[in-house]
């Protein structure tokens, strides 16, 4: 996957879920964790299946990833559209900052240099207190780089980084005002696109109409020339500041991937259409008050796409649905009059009909047949291939993910256990857990048929999690490094990662 652009980059991704206390004199919180520390990278226009048993944190994962729910640590970077597409208000507020930054930076330098030297002659309890103190301030170290050079690049090494981020930071707020003229002109433009055929053009509704596109035109191109004069200032900045040995190793980690954890509501609002889901339930995910007409639409009215009502609308909905394989007399059918299969295009039509680059299948053939599953399957890898679409397809069935995805991700207990290419997990299994679940796989092979390994007892509980090695209270392979240990994520071979002691000998 090394060539791919990637589309997520997520880093130490958490989501833990706070439980009711049990008394108000109860001083401890409890959370419930189900995504525990997740780094992955997801590369556009693969299918990455997620699988794992119940409750191991594969839809929480996914709607988190998606930012339906809220991530409780970590970053979440999205590559979909950039920094500069969106502009949003967490880099300028970096921008704003950073002179302060700076500052804080250089104490923080001396407080570790002095940490340090402290730790040479420590030992005990205030060794291991030094050591905490240490880590700490090399997060904000790491903290200050990520938030400097990552939007600089190069120019976090400019002699004049204050004047530096002043210049940035007037480009983004131009961007930003940029994005917002353009909003409202796209807005106009489908009403006035909506209106075009019933509204008389010598009318005053449509005199108003093209005075207000002309207006923000002309703000527009204002706008747009001033950023075109930050932008040559920019450049004379990185031709001075290229002259430092170090300027092309930063340059490189300059990353315009957007932050979803960082976004506002609205910002959150602008990325959102790129990034759908289809859910596991086909009857309950559906409206049974709305049509399908309306459930499909209902997404591109909200975002603007379309003017509500609209013969444009009706026949865009019409075209999703051919693809989809509903037929469009059905536009004004209600959900309770189709098949589950039927009802599962249905969702899957709504999630296509804002043309995204995402798709989160969360389950989404489990609730079928095993007849209609094969159908849908086929569907959405015909889909991916017409529209260059990215899936996260979770899943607990091992067969049907072998079937449909580039890579899979084993999952348990919140964590990644195994990641590999289909092929490669298949052929060459490596985690306990990983193969305890192909093993259960019905085959017709008895020539290659799987020892059945079956795993005594349950999940353990995500509220208090065994130490050590998640998985050891059910392997068959445990030693006490397991009990004691969590074992890291190794890459054993290109592309294939595995967490578990067994393998890290």
């Amino acid at each position: 996957m090394e060539n791919k652009k990637p589309i997520f980059v997520i880093n130490d991704l958490k989501k833990y879920f706070p439980l009711k206390k049990k008394s108000m004199f109860s001083k401890e919180q409890l959370y419930v964790r189900a995504n525990d520390g997740i780094n992955l990278t997801v590369y556009e226009g693969e299918t990455l299946g997620i699988v794992g048993e119940s409750g191991c944190g594969k839809s929480t994962f996914g709607r988190t990833v998606l930012q339906l729910y809220d991530q409780t640590e970590g970053n979440t970077r999205y590559y979909g559209q950039s920094i500069d597409e969106i502009a949003p208000q967490y880099i300028i507020n970096i921008l704003k900052d950073l002179p302060n930054a700076i500052v804080r930076f250089e104490k923080n330098r001396q407080i570790r240099r002095d940490l340090r030297t402290k730790i040479e002659t420590a030992n005990g309890e205030s060794l291991v207190k030094l050591q905490t103190e240490l880590k700490k301030i090399d997060k904000k170290i790491d903290e200050y780089f990520d938030n400097s050079v990552k939007i600089l690049g190069g120019l976090a090494l400019s002699d004049d980084l204050p004047g530096v981020s002043k210049v940035y930071l007037d480009w983004f707020v131009k961007e930003q005002e940029l994005i917002k003229i353009k909003n409202k002109m796209n807005k106009i433009n489908v009403k006035f696109e909506a209106d075009d055929k019933i509204v008389d053009k010598n009318s005053s509704k449509f005199t108003k109409y093209q005075a207000k596109i002309s207006q923000l035109s002309i703000k527009a191109d204002e706008k747009q020339a001033e950023i075109l004069k930050i932008e040559v200032v920019i450049d004379q900045l990185r031709s001075v500041t290229c002259s430092n040995p170090k300027f092309e190793k930063y340059e490189q980690r300059k990353d315009l991937g957007i932050d979803l954890t960082k976004l506002t509501k609205e910002e959150m609002r602008k990325v959102r259409k790129d990034m759908q889901i289809i859910f596991q339930d086909p009857y309950s995910s559906l409206n049974p008050r709305f049509t399908v007409g309306q459930i499909i639409s209902e997404g591109l009215v909200a975002h603007g796409n379309y003017e509500d009502g609209s013969e444009k609308l009706e026949k865009y909905v019409i075209e999703i649905m051919d693809k989809c394989g509903l037929s469009p007399y059905m536009i004004h059918r209600y959900p309770h009059q189709f098949s589950g299969g039927q009802r599962q295009r249905i969702g899957i039509a709504r999630a296509l009909a804002l043309s995204p680059k995402v798709i989160v299948c969360d389950e989404a053939v489990s609730a079928l047949d095993v007849s209609i599953q094969s159908q849908v399957i086929n569907l959405l890898k015909d889909l991916k291939e017409q529209q260059n679409l990215t899936y996260l397809f979770i899943t607990h069935d091992l067969s049907v993910v072998k079937y449909i995805s580039d890579r899979i991700c084993v999952m348990y207990l919140g964590n990644i256990v195994e990641l590999a290419t289909s092929e490669e997990i298949f052929e060459n299994v490596q985690h306990p857990y990983t193969e305890a679940l192909l093993s259960v796989i019905p085959t017709t092979d008895g020539a290659n048929k799987r020892e059945m390994i079956l795993l005594e007892g349950d999940i353990p509980s995500p509220i208090n999690p065994p130490k050590g090695c998640k998985f050891h209270t059910r392997c068959r392979h445990c030693m006490d490094i397991c009990k004691q240990d969590t074992p890291e994520l190794i890459e054993i071979v290109p592309g294939h990662f595995v967490a578990c002691h067994l393998r890290s000998k």
